[in-house]
């Protein structure tokens, strides 16, 4: 393979899942690659992997950028240190996606590029293109906030397809990276500390749409205030523009496609395929043999006819409501680190709560709100002492115990994944 970034020089700031992988492409690319992360054991292991590792603002000479972790911030709430560095020097701060979209194009492939955001919905929609690609026999690569890291996808041809999705920590992120189907699903409050308020939240996700002209294709969702407000917008960009909302899509015939959410994230979908020449028989194949997600509304156990949900990927209360209205009966299990807000648009689903068992560091927040409403609850604390008992209150009511925690993870869990695989171990009775 020839190297695309050769003579470039690169800062890789924060070696985590995405980071690491950048900077081995980055060197495989061609470019010289120095890196740095605040942790030692992630600077050990890239110093094992023969990487001059230093803080890049120490280091002197020329970088042609700062590659930074997503979740790092270069601006509020407070910069990384090497980020003031990098603006102060005119040094462009970037994600490893806009530098995927550089490599391809500077080995001379013309495959398209599809992005997909929004705050929630974005992981379902952006593995069903995939999927749906696959089944069209369309070469693509699906990464970037959701599986690999963008740059560590491989070099598609002529005819591939990137399905990217992407959050707003990557979106601000861009330079040149234009996005041949653009899809935007639904703004609701989230991510505040780091963008200021909703209006620097919403322009984040507003760049999904950047450098599209009239050939591009923009699907936007008309469910909220915000998104509507984004498709006027829209209106006078020169890319096709497709207003998507459930209720203009029947429910699709797939249990891992259940729910009203779940209709907007196949409608839009569904288009962007059409957009990129996929048969209607092919998109109606893939919606129907989409497998679903981990950690979607995703039933993980059935224990003495208890059904266990697993939707730990809900980490705000708009992403929580999805799971919630597909059921009408459930105990809930949820809690963690709470956003804006708190459960109170969540008020709508609180008759549908047989009892409530509340976790974590604002759990006890949620405990009284709910008490407020006259939802029967308790505050246990951990996982594992609320597993149980809502195993055992389900028995003797609907049946369904539902893990949607409606908050972060942080306080107890690294991330949302590692706290759904405890929720399934302990609905399984492995613990």
């Amino acid at each position: 393979m020839s190297a695309p970034f050769a003579r470039k020089r690169f800062a890789v700031v924060g070696l985590g899942r995405a980071g690491l992988p950048a900077a081995r492409r980055l060197r495989e690319f061609g470019a010289g690659v120095v890196v740095w992360d605040d942790g030692e054991a992630s600077r050990d292991a890239a110093v094992a992997e023969g990487f001059e590792v230093q803080r890049p603002s120490e280091v002197g000479g020329h970088f042609d950028a700062l590659v930074l972790s997503p979740g790092i911030p270069h601006l509020l709430p407070k910069p990384h240190k090497e980020a003031v560095w990098a603006r102060e020097n005119g040094v462009p701060v970037l994600t490893d996606a806009e530098l995927l979209y550089q490599a391809v194009r500077a080995l001379g492939s013309k495959a398209r590029f599809a992005g997909i955001t929004g705050t929630n919905g974005k992981s379902t929609t952006t593995a069903l293109l995939a999927h749906i690609l696959t089944v069209a026999g369309i070469p693509n690569a699906a990464g970037a906030n959701l599986g690999p890291a963008a740059l560590s996808l491989p070099i598609l041809p002529d005819d591939g397809v990137y399905v990217l999705e992407m959050s707003s920590y990557m979106l601000e992120r861009l330079a040149s990276l234009r996005f041949d189907v653009a899809v935007m699903l639904n703004l609701s409050p989230d991510h505040l500390d780091r963008h200021g308020d909703m209006a620097g939240y919403e322009a984040a996700k507003r760049e999904i749409f950047a450098r599209q002209d009239a050939g591009c294709t923009a699907i936007i969702g008309i469910e909220d205030n915000p998104s509507r407000v984004m498709a006027y917008w829209l209106a006078g960009q020169p890319a096709k523009i497709v207003a998507i909302s459930s209720e203009y899509y029947e429910t699709p015939p797939n249990r891992a496609l259940a729910g009203q959410h779940n209709a907007q994230n196949a409608f839009a979908a569904s288009e962007a395929a059409k957009a990129l020449g996929v048969s209607e028989a092919a998109i109606e194949e893939g919606i129907k043999t989409f497998p679903g997600l981990a950690h979607r509304a995703q039933e993980v156990a059935v224990r003495d006819g208890v059904r266990f949900i697993n939707d730990s990927k809900a980490t705000n209360a708009d992403a929580a409501s999805r799971a919630m209205g597909v059921f009408e009966h459930f105990v809930w299990i949820a809690g963690g680190v709470a956003k804006a807000g708190g459960i109170d648009d969540l008020a709508v689903f609180f008759p549908r709560i047989e009892k409530a068992f509340l976790i974590g560091r604002d759990g006890e927040i949620f405990a009284r709100r709910l008490s407020e409403a006259g939802v029967a609850n308790d505050y246990v604390g951990t996982l594992e002492q609320a597993v149980p008992a809502a195993f055992e209150a389900a028995k003797a009511g609907s049946g369904i115990v539902l893990f949607s925690p409606a908050t972060a993870s942080f306080d107890q869990f690294p991330n949302f994944e590692l706290r759904g695989e405890r929720f399934v171990a302990l609905a399984k009775g492995d613990m």
